[in-house]
């Protein structure tokens, strides 16, 4: 495992690897950060989750477990810039350093985790679990994908955008990003979306009009 030094993006969501991440750049920290990475190859930076506090204007708290998103394609708006970029390899934030004049951190990089075909039923049955709460979950308000999205073939990409798919809150989301195996990300994946299921069954209940 080797550390590094990161430009970071605190965002109010989590990244995971081989998911792609569309954001809209138009705080002058972040453009100045985003200049920065248009003149490296390749293009990397850091994305955690906001533990407290605002995306724009700093002074958030941040949580320490993140992943490294690659730039794909920068678009300049009229005011904004838009970029779209996809989640790589994760990271435990070792030291923040100073935010001038934007956010960085030294980080430890994880391990990337081992695929074995023998998981092949365990991925199928967390996808199939995924997709029917997701559909779920979309019939009381917007989910960010949609429940008949298009998965990688390669199957740890493909393990890796299930749980990125599934109708899940920040936090259980964050645990999954540091799952150890694919095998106890798939289970844990299961899991918190049964569990999911299971208020979204109570909510349905709560909201059936009396006679």
């Amino acid at each position: 495992m080797t550390d590094r030094t990161l430009a970071m993006f605190p965002l109010g969501m989590v990244l995971f690897p081989h998911t792609p991440l569309a954001a809209r750049i138009f705080e002058e920290r972040y453009l100045k950060m985003l200049g920065m990475l248009l003149d490296e190859q390749p293009a990397e930076f850091g994305v955690v989750l906001i533990e407290r506090g605002h995306e724009v204007g700093g002074g958030e708290k941040r949580f320490a477990r993140g992943a490294v998103a690659r730039l794909e394609r920068v678009l300049p708006q009229e005011g904004v810039i838009s970029v779209l970029a996809r989640g790589g390899s994760r990271f435990e934030v070792e030291e923040w350093l100073d935010d001038a004049p934007y956010p960085r951190a030294r980080v430890r990089m994880l391990p990337d985790l081992d695929w074995n075909d023998a998981l092949a039923p365990l991925s199928s049955e967390a996808e199939r679990i995924v997709r029917r709460v997701l559909a779920r979950a979309g019939e009381y308000g917007d989910t960010r994908w949609e429940p008949s999205i298009e998965l990688a073939e390669e199957p740890l990409a493909r393990a890796w955008q299930i749980a990125a798919i599934a109708p899940l809150g920040p936090i259980d989301q964050l645990a999954l990003l540091g799952a150890t195996s694919v095998g106890g990300l798939l289970r844990e994946v299961i899991d918190l979306t049964l569990a999911a299921e299971e208020l979204l069954a109570v909510r349905g209940v709560d909201e059936e009009p009396f006679e």
